[in-house]
């Protein structure tokens, strides 16, 4: 029998009549979130912790069953550990850098997604995504205790949407009944299938590829090491034509079988049909095993045209959806939460315009493409649609096995990283070309280890001028941003990191942790005119 493995996480918020219910008119919020999976509830969390008033609206109790989502990346975890939800992943998860590529029964190589030191997480963890949703609500609930303005209501379902040029109407049903909320500001985070989209019709294009892939989670006793393996053709035959193994907590391991195009899914699914996948699979070995999850899916990679639409801002998978080899689902949508927050906190408050909210399109929508772009690669490398390229791709494998110029067009799915934002509006032009690649406008900052913190929990979520080598006086009053300052030959992952071979370098940050702006030498008018630029308030003509 399969296993109901998350039977005691569910309900974590479970239904309960509110005021609102009871209200003559429709009670005004300042932000919802529609949706409760992990990325609305991070929103959520990005919201109330910036001190904005934040309603979660999610149609069922608690967690998901399945583990979904299992890699969470060094950035979704840099994000998550500002939200302060991240140390209990960490502790709970498998963590993880290498990766091992085979062909039938030979390795073809191996690669570490995280060879150099200095850094507070690692390359991935392995986490069931029901354990990350479980981990944001957990903080969500101490948050409460704090004061924090978040609140959580279970079972209730939007079931209409309308806009007007001041606020947003919903139409919510219960187990009670329906009701009304207004909102300034929504959310929407419910899921690849979206029911808020389709309300507003709005499209999601894309393409749907025909391959089907089983998932099955198993738990067993194995000594495969704590790595991902991936194989093509794999040698167990019956199995499909690629596997893909990962370790995960409570001693189980997440298994994917390539199964082909037309397929009977009740069939598939059968415990005996999947048992003898995973007996081929494992049964040489003198495995045992017990089934603890299955699903089926299909590769489908697609987007919306823009994500905001007036007053209503779409994130995670209701705004795009990309093939899970690559873990580039859950990882990217954080990356939606914490681009988007201290955007919409600036509005709210009224320190930047509200075309500052614009740049949440422009930029996400590069990175989502980009996404796009590597899981449809992923996806027609390991599913050729000819004969003629799979003896490509096959030649490409053979190669790899000795030749290291091969080995970059091997796609066993091209792992998740946080986007660089080269050519967005807000950066500022490098005026420091000659500093490293890797911290230059657009790129996330490199994080370095600290006395007793790291870089990144210095730089915080305000914007920030970090100088190494440069003298910066005291700005209190001219600038509304954090000065950071270090000696060069300080920190010397600092000077690697952000010098590279200048003497001394000044940098402007943004509050999601982006480079805005680089410069050789201090003048706070020429930082200034970055920050204006990277807070919204210079609007190219």
């Amino acid at each position: 029998m399969l296993e109901d493995r998350y039977a005691l996480a569910h309900r974590l918020y479970p239904y309960a009549r509110s005021q609102d219910q009871e209200a003559a008119q429709p009670v005004h919020h300042k932000a919802i979130v529609i949706g409760g999976g992990p990325v609305g509830m991070a929103a959520a969390l990005e919201l109330g912790l910036k001190e904005i008033e934040v309603l979660v609206l999610d149609d069922h109790e608690g967690v998901g069953q399945g583990s979904r989502a299992i890699c969470f990346s060094k950035r979704c975890l840099e994000v998550a550990h500002r939200l302060g939800c991240a140390d209990p992943m960490i502790e709970k998860g498998v963590e993880w850098s290498l990766g091992r590529v085979f062909h039938g029964d030979k390795e073809v190589f191996d690669f570490n997604l995280l060879p150099e030191e200095g850094h507070r997480f690692p390359a991935f963890i392995n986490l069931q995504q029901p354990y990350f949703e479980k981990y944001v609500v957990e903080r969500i609930r101490q948050a409460q205790d704090e004061g924090v303005p978040i609140e959580i209501r279970g079972r209730n379902k939007v079931t209409g949407i309308e806009q007007s040029e001041k606020k947003v109407t919903l139409r919510v049903a219960t187990p009670d009944g329906d009701y009304s909320l207004t909102a300034d500001w929504v959310i929407v985070a419910d899921g690849a299938s979206s029911p808020t989209r389709t309300m507003m019709g709005l499209g999601f294009e894309g393409k749907v590829f025909e391959d089907n892939f089983l998932i099955a989670d198993v738990r067993m006793k194995a000594d495969f090491p704590v790595e991902r393996r991936f194989w093509f053709e794999p040698t167990f035959k019956g199995s499909g034509d690629s596997a893909l193994l990962h370790k995960q907590p409570d001693g189980e391991w997440r298994i994917d079988f390539q199964i082909g195009w037309d397929i009977d899914r009740k069939k598939e699914l059968k415990e005996e049909n999947i048992r003898a996948r995973l007996d081929a699979m494992l049964g040489p070995l003198g495995i045992d095993y017990e089934i603890v999850w299955t699903s089926i899916y299909t590769f489908q990679c697609r987007r919306m045209e823009k994500f905001r639409h007036g007053h209503v801002i779409f994130v995670g998978d209701s705004a795009h959806q990309v093939s899970p080899f690559g873990a580039r689902g859950c990882n990217s949508g954080m990356q939606d939460v914490d681009n988007l927050g201290w955007k919409l906190k600036r509005v709210i408050d009224g320190q930047s315009p509200e075309h500052l909210l614009d740049t949440y399109d422009e930029e996400r929508l590069v990175a989502t493409d980009e996404n796009i772009l590597n899981s449809t690669r992923a996806t027609d490398f390991i599913t050729p649609k000819s004969k003629m390229s799979k003896i490509f791709r096959n030649a490409v494998l053979d190669l790899s096995e000795e030749n290291d110029f091969a080995r970059p067009f091997v796609n066993s799915g091209r792992l998740s990283v946080p986007a660089t934002l080269d050519g967005s509006s807000l950066n500022t032009e490098d005026a420091l070309p000659d500093a490293p690649a890797r911290s230059r406008p657009g790129a996330v900052c490199p994080d370095a280890p600290l006395d007793g913190d790291f870089l990144l929990d210095r730089i915080g979520d305000r914007f920030a001028v970090l100088a190494i080598g440069v003298d910066v006086p005291d700005f209190e009053g001219d600038l509304d941003a954090d000065r950071i300052v270090f000696s060069k030959g300080a920190v010397p992952l600092i000077d690697e990191r952000y010098l590279g071979n200048v003497e001394q370098a000044v940098y402007l940050i943004r509050p999601d942790q982006h480079i805005a702006g680089r410069w050789p030498d201090w003048n706070v008018n020429t930082v200034r005119e970055a920050l204006d630029r990277a807070a919204g308030k210079v609007r190219e003509a």
